[in-house]
């Protein structure tokens, strides 16, 4: 395993973690911020997946409004000339190509909220409720988690100050997001699976469209 100055030790098991949690008071609407991921090569899709429309909207500006109610300010991160015409600020990726890391660093770097949930524009339909969840996490770094383990690095709550130790693991080579993680204070949210839908084949979209 190879460890970067800026990794921190941290628990394996986010079932535990999230157990033993004494989660906080949410922090107030004008301290949010809500970034909606519209990047990435969307392979699985085959076309540009924030632009796919369920319903006669656009994934990224569905995520984007469904997380509104929660957050002070939305916005999109990823190309302003592609994702400009979807009624939503759109700030750039500083290193483009880089994968959601760079779209976390570029949020994080531009946020003037203290607190900001990061999601990706292919999850359809956010349960406000779990939201709120992750904003009262209490912990720099707040992501939502299944019982049998597995998490949801883009759907998350960061506090404004990982950014430094985000900035560096990508100047540090390192491009996973869950290798960032452990660096941040981590926290991790029991959700359930039916509570964050993701939507990363046109199989998965036609399911979603068909109810």
């Amino acid at each position: 395993m190879v460890t970067f100055g800026w990794l921190k030790s941290f628990s394996m098991d986010p079932v535990k973690e999230t157990a033993e949690a004494a989660f906080g008071e949410a922090p107030a609407r004008r301290d949010r911020a809500g970034w909606v991921l519209a990047g990435g090569r969307s392979r699985r899709m085959g076309t540009d997946k924030a632009l796919v429309e369920v319903d006669g909207e656009a994934l990224a500006a569905r995520v984007a409004r469904q997380i509104a109610p929660v957050c002070g300010t939305v916005s999109l991160v990823g190309d302003p000339a592609k994702y400009g015409a979807l009624g939503y600020p759109v700030v750039a990726d500083r290193f483009t190509g880089e994968g959601p890391l760079a779209g976390i660093e570029a949020a994080l770097r531009t946020s003037a909220a203290e607190w900001n949930l990061i999601v990706a524009c292919d999850m359809a339909e956010l349960d406000a409720a779990m939201l709120e969840a992750l904003f009262a996490g209490g912990a720099d770094c707040n992501v939502a988690a299944y019982a049998d383990g597995r998490f949801e690095p883009l759907c998350g709550v960061y506090r404004r100050r990982c950014h430094a130790a985000i900035l560096a693991a990508i100047e540090a080579g390192v491009r996973r997001v869950k290798d960032v993680l452990p660096g941040l204070g981590l926290r991790y949210v029991r959700v359930e699976t039916s509570q964050i839908p993701n939507l990363n084949t046109p199989e998965d979209v036609e399911r979603y469209r068909n109810g």
